[in-house]
């Protein structure tokens, strides 16, 4: 047996050990063989000279997680502690990709995000596909902002199938963007974290930010806009097509689903599906797959997500 005691440095404890030592309960459970002790800033371990050199090893990821992201959920240390390699992230993938309200930082918080981050700097078109709770919605909405902000594009256009309505949105009360609230509302909970509340109104009533169904993008060309299909799982065939053919010159596509959610009715094969399998070799279009391992919501997502996967 061997005693050792680590300082930790650089980062609060409280983001390592969680609100009553949670994420502490949760690392140890990872080491029923070494007894963890933690006081303040320092942490004692006692145990096997190998089994503490393997949680050193671990250690360091979650510091360094910390370090890259801002924070640390259990969900985290639940893919860090199973990670095969221990080489450290690289911190490039994880800087900030748009400064949000109040100083809040939005950065890429899983690698599959990094790699959306990735994708959409070097290509112009992205087909994002994943279970709910992963993240790629908001990483989609930030990428976008930051565009906007950069002046890369001159616009934000956001749209998805209202499938609930049939797209036939005229008998909602209230005027367009009432009537299509309920169903933009992840993309607003995003631009509302990135944008001032003012600012974002501006926005949308100048026209910078435009919020339309998907129906209304027939016959449009979309040059220098930054556009994004959420629920795109949601699709005909006829309207992925429809809409992919709206790309315009310095334009970027990011069409976001899960092809696990399809709302349409059983005798429509989904747009997103087929244009994933007929696109994805395609030159200039990317496809980014997330997993459970990037739900980013509470920690029992990602349970349900695997409970329910085979369905």
């Amino acid at each position: 047996m061997q005693e050792k005691t680590i300082e930790i440095k650089g980062i609060s404890a409280v983001d390592l050990y969680g609100v009553n030592d949670k994420k502490l309960d949760k690392i140890r459970s990872y080491y029923p063989k070494l007894k963890i002790v933690a006081r303040g800033s320092k942490i004692k371990l006692i145990g096997e000279p190998e089994v503490i050199e393997q949680f050193e090893k671990k250690l360091t990821l979650l510091i360094s997680h910390i370090n890259n992201y801002g924070s640390l959920t259990e969900n985290n240390i639940e893919t860090l502690m199973l990670k095969e390699t221990e080489e450290i992230p690289f911190k490039e993938f994880g800087e900030t990709i748009v400064h949000g309200n109040g100083g809040h930082l939005i950065k890429a918080r899983t690698a599959n995000q990094r790699k959306l981050v990735k994708a959409a700097t070097e290509n112009d078109m992205v087909f994002a596909v994943g279970p709910a709770g992963t993240g790629k919605t908001y990483t989609s909405v930030a990428l976008a902002v930051r565009a906007l902000k950069n002046k890369e594009v001159k616009r934000i256009v956001l749209t998805r199938p209202a499938v609930e309505a049939g797209e036939n949105l005229g008998f909602l009360p209230g005027d367009m963007k009432e009537k299509l609230d309920p169903y933009i509302q992840p993309l607003y909970d995003g631009l509302r974290d990135m944008i001032p509340a003012e600012k974002l109104i501006e926005y949308i009533e100048t026209g910078i930010i435009e919020i339309a169904p998907l129906a209304f993008m027939r016959g449009r060309t979309l040059d220098k806009a930054f556009v994004i299909l959420d629920e795109a799982q949601n699709t005909t065939i006829n309207q992925m097509k429809m809409f992919l053919t709206r790309m315009g010159r310095n334009a970027k596509f990011i069409i976001t689903g899960d092809h696990t959610q399809v709302d349409l009715p059983k005798n429509q094969k989904s747009g997103l599906i087929e244009a994933v399998d007929r696109l994805r070799d395609i030159e200039g279009i990317e496809v980014v797959e997330l997993t459970a391992n990037d739900v980013i919501r509470h920690q029992l997502v990602k349970q349900i997500i695997n409970a329910f996967k085979d369905d």
